[in-house]
């Protein structure tokens, strides 16, 4: 019963047999293969733009390596203050971009409100003795699981070009939030504003493999040397080239999305049912955050269950109360509908005393 993350289950099989497929014969070295040359065919026609779409091997490496081409040293990013790019991921964007400050908000369920963003750039009055506000970061769906609407980036997106900011999503979980939301990749990023994706995919099924998407092409200009700079351009490309294209064939990638949102929406169900954890989130993606006793979650984990204490902003405005936990439960293209059941079960059992 691991619902630790999307990332510790394994690859789809089907992208394992493309990274296999592709071992054979010869191809081009760094990128300059077919596979890869493929892939970025696939992506313009997934987001039905021209764009210019980099391979990398992290997430925080697609992070922090797209917000270099967005921001100065001396520029700020705006971003949710339980973000990735603030809270796990030691520093890498403000290397990589040389020293830009990541200026974070706590606004409820996870996504920024543009009057909050509005009144703390309103605050940078001091010329050249605070950082220049450059890029704003989204992410979707959100560290709480909540997704933005297209109209609520649209909003965001209108925000940052009236002052002159680019906008960054953060995919990790692209894939979920678009299942859910129901539109279509071009909707939810470029039509809305955005300016450059990192597009995920590991969780979702793919071996290692992210790709930095440029909507704005102008800043792709230098990315190939940013990207090799931070050691992220694979000499063997050919094998992250064939994960995104079984990846993105065929829907696989919407498969695996809805496929892990419809376990999250199951085993919130199961639980919520139980009366004995309360939801004080929606599910819109493939991730539960409930609110239990603390002996029930010890009991969960004594039981073998694979779960987390949740930490940063919480729920908003339910109230985690002495004695409780507030959890996170991760589902993923590969979690069965017997792992949810037994959770349950577990929960169900408990008569409030371990």
């Amino acid at each position: 019963m691991n619902f630790g993350s999307d990332n510790v289950y394994g690859v789809h099989p089907a992208i394992m047999d493309a990274v296999v497929a592709a071992n054979s014969g010869t191809q081009a070295s760094y990128g300059s293969d077919a596979y890869t040359r493929r892939a970025q065919e696939q992506l313009s026609a997934v987001f039905e733009c021209e764009l210019d779409a980099f391979l990398v091997l992290t997430g925080t490496a697609a992070n922090s390596l797209c917000l270099s081409a967005m921001t100065p040293p001396y520029g700020a990013i705006i971003c949710h203050g339980d973000a990735h790019i603030l809270v796990d991921e030691c520093g890498a964007p403000e290397l990589f971009t040389g020293g830009a400050k990541l200026i974070g908000i706590n606004d409820p369920r996870g996504k920024l409100q543009p009057g909050s963003i509005e009144k703390v750039l309103d605050g940078f009055s001091r010329g050249e003795h605070d950082p220049k506000p450059a890029a704003i970061s989204l992410t979707q769906a959100t560290e709480l699981g909540t997704v933005y609407s297209v109209d609520e980036i649209a909003a965001i997106g209108e925000l940052a070009r009236s002052r002159s900011m680019k906008l960054h999503m953060d995919g990790a979980r692209f894939s979920n939030a678009l299942v859910s939301e129901g539109c279509t990749p071009a909707e939810m990023t470029w039509k809305s504003g955005v300016d450059a994706l990192s597009f995920g995919c590991t969780k979702n099924g793919a071996m290692a493999l992210e790709a930095v998407v440029f909507f704005d092409r102008a800043l792709a200009a230098d990315f190939s040397h940013r990207r090799m700079r931070a050691a992220q351009l694979l000499s063997k490309g050919r094998f992250l080239g064939a994960q995104m294209n079984t990846y993105l064939e065929n829907g696989l990638w919407l498969d695996n999305a809805r496929y892990a949102n419809d376990m999250a929406t199951y085993l919130k169900d199961g639980l919520e049912a139980t009366g004995k954890m309360r939801m004080p989130l929606p599910v819109q993606a493939n991730e539960v955050f409930p609110i239990m006793p603390r002996e029930l979650f010890d009991l969960l984990l004594s039981k073998g269950v694979v779960t987390y204490q949740w930490p940063g902003e919480g729920p908003g405005n339910d109230v985690v109360a002495d004695g409780e936990v507030f959890a996170r439960f991760v589902c993923s293209f590969m979690t069965s509908r017997d792992d949810c059941d037994a959770l349950v079960r577990e929960v169900e059992a408990w008569n409030g005393a371990t």
